[in-house]
């Protein structure tokens, strides 16, 4: 399955149902979605018979047939049902209809089985680019750029933000004003399918254009001169099929934390992959309404949220999620390298969280536990958001009577904790609150305040003051998400956009002090 006799369709002749094609010749190869009937005599020879199929044979020839897909990175196989690849590596596609995992056999080795989808692209595409990043924003394109170790000229290509169909180039640069930058410039496409950035330098392909600006600056910044290193994503799941887990396909390794309905371990899936595995105390929350939620959660995919990989669904219950090297935002604020950040790196970290929130937001998503200690780090500062959505769940008495140790009132907004009245309007509320225990390196919320009388003083009107050394222009936004009225509040689209811009927009005069 998966070729077509393309002597045939170049002649574009229909064959009859009961007719048989002996051609011998090379096979053309067409994707596995398409709805025909097809059978290869002999994979490993030239020969084969095409059975009797109608369909238009314009759209086939036209589709170019991609089945060979390249692959992007290395892997190394966690089941047996897996293939290993190293990056280069070429595939034939036998079914991609299966959601993230496709069946495929390796040109290299004759092996047939599943590999992550987003770890290949068609052959010779731009995807299969080293320099095409793909769909990535300007704001994530220059953290990239920015990593320690990166030189003058490093680049990347990616999709356009604001023009369909264009693409950006961003390259990394150096002046003695800004210091390192990172400039974008817009690469425009033609009517008849060229792409230029400026009108007097035009390609008829994009690797023509990249390949002419390595070799000229030709009005850029700066010479093209190093793709920019890139970090192997995470699958999409453990492997295929593997969702509701069986409990000893799980080792605990490490215990990394502790808190008042479980334990988070360290620990390795299968033998082969290491995960990061939450542990519920038995009576937290009812499996079955664990696993309805579990199934939400799973689909809500977004680089600033850390991925739900599995779950072991009977009591205890285990979430396994992606391995995040720093641990929770709040350690590491406190005891680990994020002490001795300065105001730059940390309201970058703010806005990864927005940016996650503003996806949870346009999901019509809540999170409704939003605070550092649910905010994992990794490696390079990147931050992704944990456990949305499982404190709805939680069945501990003194939990959903919203009062007590183990409910975290200093994040909670007024209606939502008095009313349980949960929006993402309070989430935002919650954001305001991380804010302060970025700036703080992990104080704690109203500090010398108990619980009853954060929620009485907060009800009278009483909001933090200003933290030290803190902008007053990010305090602004801080007061902005603790507005008494819900829709007064900001969204965390304009969150994400004020403070991804903040120290071009806001405080371009920025200069680092003691603390901050």
């Amino acid at each position: 399955m998966g070729t077509f006799c393309s002597k045939c369709i170049s002649a574009k002749n229909n064959v009859s149902s009961q007719s048989e094609c002996t051609h011998t010749h090379t096979r053309t190869h067409i994707p596995q979605t398409l709805p025909c009937s097809l059978k290869e005599d002999n994979l490993e020879s030239h020969s084969f018979i095409c059975l009797g199929f109608d369909i238009h044979f314009q759209f086939l020839v036209l589709s170019g047939g991609v089945t060979f897909f390249v692959a992007l990175y290395d892997y190394e196989a966690r089941t047996t049902d897996d293939l290993s690849f190293k990056k280069g590596d070429r595939f034939q596609i036998i079914n991609n209809t299966e959601g993230d995992w496709w069946e495929a056999r390796s040109i290299n080795t004759g092996q047939k089985g599943y590999i992550p989808s987003n770890y290949v692209a068609p052959a010779d595409s731009i995807q299969a680019e080293e320099w095409y990043f793909g769909k990535m924003g300007r704001k994530d394109a220059e953290r990239l750029l920015l990593l320690p170790g990166n030189q003058r000229g490093t680049f990347l290509a990616r999709e356009s933000e604001t023009t369909k169909g264009a693409y950006s180039l961003s390259i990394r640069d150096w002046d003695e004003v800004k210091g390192d930058n990172v400039k974008h410039y817009k690469i425009r496409k033609l009517d008849n399918g060229g792409y230029y950035i400026t009108t007097r330098a035009q390609f008829e392909a994009l690797k023509k254009l990249v390949k002419h600006y390595t070799e000229h600056a030709d009005g850029l910044c700066y010479r093209l001169t190093t793709v920019c290193p890139t970090v192997k994503p995470q699958t999409q799941g453990l492997a295929k099929d593997a969702w509701e887990i069986p409990r000893d396909s799980l080792r605990l390794e490490i215990k990394l934390g502790q808190g008042c309905f479980g334990e988070v371990w360290m620990g390795t899936w299968n033998g082969t992959t290491k995960v990061a595995i939450k542990t519920l105390k038995p009576g937290t929350m009812s499996p079955e309404a664990f696993l309805q939620e579990a199934q939400i959660m799973k689909k809500l995919r977004h680089d600033k949220l850390v991925p739900l990989y599995a779950v072991v669904s009977e009591e205890p219950i285990y979430i396994v999620t992606e391995f995040m090297g720093k641990g929770s935002l709040l350690d590491f604020l406190k005891e680990g390298d994020g002490k001795y950040l300065k105001l730059p790196q940390l309201v970058d970290m703010a806005a990864q969280i927005a940016d996650g929130m503003a996806f949870i937001e346009r999901m019509n998503y809540i999170h409704r536990d939003l605070r550092a200690a649910n905010i994992l780090v990794a490696d390079n500062l990147v931050c992704k958001i944990a456990d949305f959505g499982l404190a709805r769940l939680i069945e501990d008495n003194e939990y959903t009577a919203r009062q007590g140790a183990k409910f975290p009132i200093k994040w909670t907004a007024p209606e939502a904790a008095l009313y349980g009245r949960f929006t993402i309007k309070s989430d935002g509320w919650s954001f305001g609150i991380l804010l302060t225990e970025l700036v703080t390196k992990g104080r704690v919320p109203y500090p010398g305040m108990v619980n009853r009388e954060v929620l009485e003083q907060v009800e009278r009107g009483y909001r933090m003051p200003c933290p030290q050394g803190c902008p007053e222009s990010l305090h602004e936004m801080m007061r902005h998400c603790w507005k008494k009225d819900p829709d007064e509040r900001p969204t965390f689209e304009y969150i994400q956009s004020f403070l991804e811009d903040y120290f071009t927009a806001t405080e371009p005069l920025y200069q680092p002090g003691d603390n901050l």
